[in-house]
């Protein structure tokens, strides 16, 4: 027999491989940042332009879109006229000093947004605001 050699034991190593966790953590969110901007939902509306100043508001506004078919949306929940009417009458009981923003497309018939201003005046609520695009100025 050969030299004795004395054996060495190895303790084992009580230190956490974090290299699959991090590459695991990158592919999720690369996986959420292509997947979000796919994930708004509402009703496709081209905003009319203009120069007025954006307003100051202190919480959370309803959005009220009107599509240029004339379907309505009250933020994420589609429909018509008389369920605009409905849902504005049962947060009026909740919060009447809620501040409604209006989207209209800007092909949209000048009495239909008339017509859904009124249902929100109707419905108590007094701040309402209509939503627009900046016009760029042209240098």
């Amino acid at each position: 027999m050969g030299p004795l050699r004395k054996r060495h034991k190895r303790a084992p190593m009580a230190d956490i491989n974090v290299t699959p966790m991090v590459d695991v953590m990158l592919v999720l969110l690369i996986i959420f940042m292509v997947t979000a901007p796919m994930m708004v939902q509402g009703l496709d509306v081209q905003l009319p332009e203009t120069t007025a100043k954006a307003i100051q508001q202190d919480d959370k506004p309803l959005i009220v879109s009107i599509n240029k078919k004339g379907g309505i949306g009250i933020d994420k929940i589609k429909g018509d006229r008389s369920l605009l009417r409905q849902e504005l009458n049962k947060l009026a009981k909740v919060d009447p000093g809620k501040t409604i923003l209006l989207k209209a497309d800007k092909e949209v018939e000048y009495g239909l947004v008339v017509r859904v201003m009124a249902d929100i005046k109707d419905a108590g609520f007094d701040k309402l605001g209509m939503v627009t695009i900046p016009v760029e100025k042209k240098r």
